[in-house]
């Protein structure tokens, strides 16, 4: 089997067999990437297949002093952000008020699945999902999200607030939903 770094430098001369290799390797961990910014598994599919398009047409400019599996992950983000500007998706939505319930733990995201979480997040609005992604999954600060998107940094805190208390209400509705689910098995 290929080192990370046999697999790059393969991969950056052409061999055919090492990026099959990179494709089998990280093809899974890269359309989870692009799986939590679109809301439908066929388009992630298509965001995969640009991210992978530009990552071999780039793979001559990596520097390894990062993590290369982090630098196409930036590339898979960044294809799926390009994706929603193309398709006209706003990253402002419309400011309709967003209370806070008093009955959401803000701890209960600690408390999901993965899975779970990841249905949930694929149920906000864009602008709620990217900056929610890249803030909270990816890591950015306001300063950067509100760069990669073209938004201020306050657009950026603002929807980040407002996905949570989305995230929260989801999160209530399914669990009432699952307890009435759960009443009428035992009738």
């Amino acid at each position: 089997m290929l080192t990370e770094i046999q697999l790059i430098k393969n991969c950056q001369q052409g061999i055919k067999s090492s990026q099959y290799e990179l494709v089998r390797r990280y093809a899974g961990k890269l359309l989870s990437v692009a799986r939590r910014y679109v809301p439908d598994q066929s388009t992630a599919k298509d965001i995969l297949q640009e991210s992978l398009i530009r990552i071999f047409a780039n793979i001559d400019n990596y520097k390894s002093t990062g993590s290369f599996e982090g630098w196409m992950r930036t590339i898979t983000v960044r294809c799926a952000l390009a994706y929603l500007r193309k398709a006209h998706r706003a990253y402002e939505v419309e400011m309709n008020p967003v209370h806070s319930d008093p009955r959401v733990d803000p701890s209960v995201f600690d408390k999901m699945g993965m899975e779970e979480l990841i249905r949930l997040i694929q149920q906000l609005p864009d602008g709620f999902r990217s900056v929610f992604n890249l803030r909270e999954i990816d890591g950015h600060s306001h300063t950067e999200i509100a760069e990669i998107l073209g938004i201020t940094e306050s657009t950026s805190r603002s929807q980040l607030t407002r996905a949570k208390k989305t995230l929260g209400k989801l999160w209530l509705e399914q669990q009432s939903s699952n307890s009435v689910t759960s009443q009428k098995i035992k009738s």
